[in-house]
């Protein structure tokens, strides 16, 4: 390995310190390092590229922050053809399980070629508008339709390969990966999901119906949700940091991606002691 990228979370001071020491480790080691060009850290030694190029240049990119800074990652064109290294530099981190203290040791055996990848399924979601294609995003979380602040319950239409599925009367709906499964779905209560299955599950937001309850669906479905009368607030939101408004008779078209995310895993610890740790279970 020749090249590492890095993208800290750029208004954490730990994670632009954090930076600097590893440019100053890949120096030692020969390795080249790029960085984007305005991230305000003394690296002389790193290469200042845009952040398309770093994508697309580095051999693995090392993501320096929480589950948000992994996430914004994950939208960046070509982030499905790099190996991330996701650390967690605080906060609750369900993707990003490498801990500060052994990234080092870590690096150390990905350059040996001593790690293993964690395939991550991902989402596109296509809005409809008028019946033709509107936008179009990829997704490693979530597509939440969900109500403003003041508006009232919110009618989705809900159909799963051109079946009619139900119209939910809620608050919102939530599809997700099984990587979602642990972010807002969870706080739903949506099922915990093993990340490498591969499925689809659609969890309400405070439905109507308290017997509308969270379904797991195959990889390969097709779910529309259409907006069936008009609200003034109604929102989709991706991965909980991109959100567009829909308007009446709007769609939405969400299905598997043909794009997977490749995270480095922790060789310290395993999917259930970071549910353990994170959820706290077997605490009193």
């Amino acid at each position: 390995m020749k090249t590492i990228g890095i993208i800290p979370k750029k208004n954490r001071p730990e994670a632009l310190k954090l930076t600097e020491e590893i440019c100053s480790w890949c120096r030692n080691k020969g390795i080249s390092v790029y960085l984007e060009n305005d991230l305000p850290v003394s690296a002389d030694s790193a290469k200042r590229v845009n952040q398309a190029t770093l994508i697309t240049t580095a051999e693995i990119v090392i993501v320096l922050g929480g589950d948000g800074t992994l996430l914004s990652v994950a939208r960046i064109p070509g982030s499905e053809k790099v190996l991330l290294v996701p650390v967690n530099l605080g906060g609750l981190g369900f993707l990003t399980e490498i801990r500060i203290e052994e990234i080092y040791i870590l690096l150390e055996q990905v350059i040996a070629g001593n790690f293993t990848v964690d395939n991550r399924m991902m989402l596109d979601v296509v809005l409809f508008r008028n019946g033709k294609p509107h936008e179009e995003h990829r997704i490693l979380n979530d597509v939440v339709f969900n109500k403003g602040a003041m508006a009232r319950i919110i009618d989705l239409e809900t159909s799963v390969n051109g079946l009619y599925l139900n119209t939910f009367k809620s608050d919102g709906l939530i599809i997700c990966t099984p990587t979602g499964s642990t972010a807002y779905s969870l706080s739903a209560g949506g099922p915990i999901i093993y990340p490498s299955l591969k499925c689809i599950s659609i969890t309400p937001i405070c439905p109507h119906t308290l017997t509308n309850r969270p379904i797991i669906l195959p990889e390969d479905s097709v779910i529309q949700v259409r907006l069936k009368a008009e609200h003034e607030d109604v929102f989709i939101t991706m991965d909980g940091q991109l959100g567009i408004r829909m308007q009446e008779g709007d769609y939405a078209e969400v299905r598997k991606s043909g794009c997977t995310m490749s995270l480095v895993k922790s060789p310290f610890c395993d999917y259930f002691e970071v549910l353990k740790e994170k959820l706290k279970w077997g605490e009193r």
